[in-house]
């Protein structure tokens, strides 16, 4: 393979991102359909040339159902429900990564913040969303708080060692996937969010690449505390 492709792919990434966000504005549909499931193609592939054994292949798993979902929603109405479990794997497989080398919950705070910070939305969104969808929308903003937090509290458990920096990152991912989806459900349910296209996906894809970012470019995966 040709060395110079992996650090090409991120800058290719943030092109066809844009390209995507800019459908909008643009009113190109098409631009939307092409360069949204290329942009996360492309980081897929730049995480693939990673490391961390069988966390980076939960990792890819997560970034492979997120591509399902990206596909999905891009027929917002007849796509949401499929979407939505497709992102929830996602998280479930995110979450597998994260207790690779860490026990679930393995620090508690980070828990009782995203707790306190998903059940805020939830209290907001709960009115405006139609009965079919209030047990998915549940469901799936409890897995993106558990994979959020987990990666917040495996950061918080390696402060000092040598995996603090990789952790770091998972953490901002979960905290960047957190942001996105409260700004899309808050666009989709409750009122319009000004520049919803660019924070919604210029989130979501930072933090992509962000969990992505997390396994080591080199050499094996930290060894945390897991038994």
């Amino acid at each position: 393979m040709n060395q110079r492709l992996p650090a090409r792919l991120l800058p290719a990434a943030l092109l066809c991102g844009l390209l995507a966000i800019a459908s909008g504005p643009l009113a190109l549909p098409v631009l939307n359909f092409v360069f949204k499931p290329l942009t996360t193609l492309l980081i897929i592939g730049w995480a693939w040339q990673r490391n961390g054994g069988t966390t980076r292949h939960w990792v890819l798993a997560g970034l492979g159902l997120s591509l399902v979902g990206d596909v999905a929603l891009l027929w917002p109405e007849a796509g949401f429900l499929p979407g939505l479990v497709a992102f929830l794997f996602a998280h479930a497989a995110y979450l597998v990564a994260f207790t690779r080398h860490e026990y679930f919950a393995i620090r508690k705070l980070p828990f009782a913040t995203y707790a306190a910070v998903a059940a805020t939305v939830m209290w907001f969104l709960w009115p405006a969303l139609p009965a079919a969808l209030r047990g998915p929308v549940l469901a799936y903003v409890a897995a993106l708080a558990c994979m959020a937090a987990q990666a917040g509290a495996v950061w918080q458990a390696r402060q000092g060692t040598a995996g603090a920096a990789l952790a770091a990152r998972a953490a901002l991912g979960g905290a960047l996937f957190m942001t996105s989806d409260a700004t899309l459900a808050v666009n989709k349910f409750l009122a319009p969010v000004p520049a919803a296209g660019l924070c919604i996906l210029a989130t979501y894809w930072m933090a992509q690449v962000a969990i992505a970012a997390s396994l080591p470019s080199d050499g094996p995966a930290p060894t945390g505390r897991r038994a």
